[in-house]
């Protein structure tokens, strides 16, 4: 067993080296290329970890098939998947990615007062690595990829205030059900584009509940977003609203009693941040995707931006694994109910997914509902945009490593595989 997984440690180093040199010194290089140059096992070389080229031999224990590693470790430390995945900028506390951020009242205009998030944005260009030893010259909002999750409460103001650093011109274009049109972030509206040194200030309304998106709406709008500029508006909802009406928080056209009142309640106070929304483990997962040398195909898929960053660091390929500092699965309680935020951003693929091993999971489409859309399924699709809210519960698991990836078998070989460790 010690040889096995020395061997597999130093093949997968060997692999890593040579797709990174690829995708960083050959412009013609491609994700094909690449699966059919290394093979299945060195067509993860990103991330996967396997013993010698696919070959048509099955017979042979010289070419063994399939371990899933990691490469490496990451170099750079000015992000940090992990902790990105439990970060949420609501104006209350300033955290390191908004350092700028405040809650505050102000008269509404009409009579009464209005709550107002208020976050400092600015673009930049700045180099992201994306996989061990591998650059990509993000353009990004507040020097990471994916920009900063935003949460509110519903019908809160959030007010963005963006400073354009960056030589191309940007907007931030949100997907919020925006009453005016000079605050929708595209060219044609309001400030139009916003030029390197000049700055604006968006305001939007919070609402409706749910999942939401933002992100650059400059032309060519495909690489504006493929860039980097995007992240995570979360909207939670309302418990006194929701009381007051329920019908606009669920897909039903029945009666609504005291009793399905008072749960949809419950449900809206668990899904706030203001409330209860801390009995969940809740986590923000944004899937992208990496065109390295810009030929329209990308070669690197993640979540959250580093390729099987929520992988393990080392295996056999005999149920022996190691972590490591940079490299390593996601540690869930399976005391705690898990949220997940999802949310496809993938440019040059038509769809992605997330699928999940030995478990099943309530879905909520664009987070809009306070039941679920789709009841006990493993595994769901969304477009670009599209995106919504899993709740998943490990309670009856043995502890150990669960997978989960996205079911486009080529993206997971590419760098969307991820595990949570159970404990």
């Amino acid at each position: 067993m010690p040889g096995d997984r020395s061997q597999a440690a130093d093949l997968t180093r060997t692999l890593g080296r040579r797709l990174a040199d690829a995708v960083e010194a050959d412009a013609a290089v491609s994700r094909r290329a690449v699966l059919g140059g290394l093979g299945l096992a060195g067509a993860g070389a990103l991330g996967l970890a396997g013993q010698g080229r696919a070959s048509n031999d099955h017979g042979s224990g010289a070419d063994e098939h399939g371990n899933f590693g990691a490469v490496g470790a990451y170099e750079s430390t000015d992000f940090d998947p992990h902790a990105f995945l439990r970060e949420f900028n609501t104006g209350f506390e300033t955290t390191e990615s908004v350092p700028n951020q405040r809650v505050y009242e102000r008269d509404d205009g009409d009579g009464g007062t209005e709550r107002v998030r208020e976050f400092d944005f600015v673009a930049s260009l700045r180099p992201i690595e994306i996989a061990p030893g591998v650059s990509f010259p993000a353009w990004t909002y507040n020097g990471q990829v994916p920009g900063p999750t935003l949460r509110a409460t519903e019908g809160d103001v959030i007010r963005v205030n963006f400073a354009n650093g960056q030589r191309h011109a940007h907007t931030i274009h949100p997907h919020l059900k925006n009453l005016n049109p000079a605050m929708d972030g595209i060219p044609q509206n309001g400030p139009g584009l916003v030029d390197q040194g000049d700055a604006f200030t968006y305001e939007w309304k919070a609402q409706p509940a749910g999942l939401h998106f933002y992100h650059c709406h400059s032309l060519p709008l495909k690489e504006h977003i493929h860039r980097g500029l995007y992240g995570a508006m979360i909207v939670d909802p309302d418990p006194d609203r929701v009381g007051r009406k329920p019908r606009e928080y669920v897909n039903y056209q029945g009666p609504i009693d005291a009793a399905y009142r008072a749960d949809l309640v419950e449900r809206a106070e668990l899904r706030n941040h203001e409330y209860r929304a801390d009995e969940l483990d809740e986590q923000v997962m944004v899937m992208n995707g990496f065109d390295t040398n810009f030929d329209g195909d990308n070669e690197v898929y993640a979540v959250n931006t580093r390729a099987f960053a929520y992988g393990v660091a080392e295996t056999d390929g005999y149920g022996s694994w190691s972590a490591g500092e940079t490299i390593r699965p996601i540690r869930i309680d399976r005391a705690e109910r898990q949220r997940l935020y999802l949310l496809n951003v993938i440019e040059f693929d038509p769809i992605n997914s997330l699928h999940t091993h030995s478990q099943f999971f309530d879905y909520y489409d664009h987070g809009t509902t306070l039941y679920p859309t789709h009841k006990t399924v493993d595994t769901v699709m969304q477009c670009q945009a599209q995106r919504g809210i899993l709740e998943l519960d490990y309670g009856d698991h043995d502890p150990g490593l669960y997978m989960f990836h996205a079911h486009q078998s080529e993206f997971a070989e590419l760098g969307w595989m991820s595990f949570f460790e159970v404990t």
